[in-house]
């Protein structure tokens, strides 16, 4: 892992100084993912993890052909980010308070997503206006396995989920989700600092690896008059 580790940021360090040094111009699209892999001899999994750090950078965004995205304030927020970081850049402040961090056991959400062990490391935060006023209530579950059985213990990398998954090799390749609306009962309200039965749209998320196992569950309560979910289709390339 280490190695692999060193050659996505190599790749990463190479690709940025090539943008930086206008090769590769803004709007203009990156080779393909295969003409990549073969410039520098790695494997997709490696590419796709120095490109996830360009996007974390800012240097490219990645623009999938058939897909959602969740908006906040009208500006999109990258789930490959992690909202911490995308809501960082919004005028709007917002307190991001941790309300649980350990490992748990679920025997029913892991029988739901077929992944053997029901150890999860949850994560769950609350995101507040200035006033105190909750605007998103988010409940991350991650399988606790290999590296990340103690993460409660070491604690996350920079304060990310999303930079602890990255080191750890858990790499998302796909997701799903549903989306609804409904009112929220006693105890999210009270944790919302909202009243009992205001809407709220409720989104569930799976998060997966190449070989099809879960990185992240996640189910959100959003402010509607601050989320929106877009959804869009069309042919799409990273760039």
């Amino acid at each position: 892992m280490p190695g692999q580790v060193y050659k996505h940021h190599r790749i990463a360090r190479v690709l940025a100084d090539e943008i930086r040094a206008g090769v590769h111009s803004t709007g203009e699209r990156l080779p393909g993912e295969h003409a990549l892999t073969e410039r520098f001899g790695v494997s997709r999994t490696t590419l796709r993890q120095a490109l996830q750090v360009l996007g974390e950078q800012g240097l490219i965004a990645t623009h999938p052909g058939i897909g959602s995205l969740v908006t906040f304030d009208g500006t999109p927020l990258d789930n490959r980010l992690g909202w911490t970081r995308s809501l960082a850049g919004q005028a709007t402040e917002l307190v991001t308070e941790v309300l649980r961090f350990e490992t748990v056991r679920d025997p029913a959400l892991a029988a739901s997503l077929d992944t053997g062990s029901d150890a999860f490391v949850a994560l769950d935060r609350v995101r507040r206006l200035a006033d105190g006023a909750g605007v998103s209530l988010e409940l991350s579950r991650v399988p606790a396995v290999g590296a990340l059985a103690d993460l409660p213990r070491r604690g996350l990398t920079d304060g990310s989920l999303n930079k602890t998954l990255l080191a750890a090799g858990r790499i998302t390749e796909s997701g799903d989700g549903q989306v609804s609306v409904r009112g929220l009962d006693e105890a999210e309200a009270a944790t919302l600092h909202r009243r009992p039965g205001e809407s709220f749209l409720h989104l569930a998320q799976v998060y997966r690896a190449a070989d099809g196992s879960v990185v992240e569950q996640v189910t959100s309560l959003l402010d509607p008059a601050r989320f929106q979910l877009h959804v869009h289709s069309g042919r799409g390339d990273r760039q």
